[in-house]
């Protein structure tokens, strides 16, 4: 067991990349930072239940405005997309990068 940790670790790591481009794409300044997204694994099994979790618990102002699963199936979406994105040695392009940090239009603000 101890060896899948390396490799556990960088799953989730190329998983929070990805949304964090996802959300970036999609017009949403943020960025889960590694405690944040650590606290939404211990808190919900699924992407997407972490993803509606942070919608109701930290977004909530959205869904007055935008349905929950809406929004969850089309940040899932955009990260896939993301993730299919690959190099030429196969590994994922994605990299880190704080997307909140970079200009572009805010959805929701």
């Amino acid at each position: 067991m101890m060896n899948d940790l390396p490799c556990q670790a960088a799953n989730e790591e190329t998983e929070r990349n990805s949304l964090n481009a996802a959300f970036h794409e999609l017009g949403f300044r943020w960025h889960w930072d590694s405690d944040t997204y650590d606290a939404l694994l211990r808190q919900r099994s699924s992407t997407a239940e972490r993803i509606r979790y942070y919608l109701e618990t930290r977004q909530s102002h959205l869904l007055t405005a935008y349905d929950a699963d809406f929004l969850v199936e089309m940040i899932q979406e955009k990260k896939a997309l993301i993730g299919n994105q690959r190099a030429p040695n196969g590994a994922a392009a994605v990299r880190h990068f704080d997307w909140s940090e970079s200009l572009g239009a805010e959805l929701g603000a």
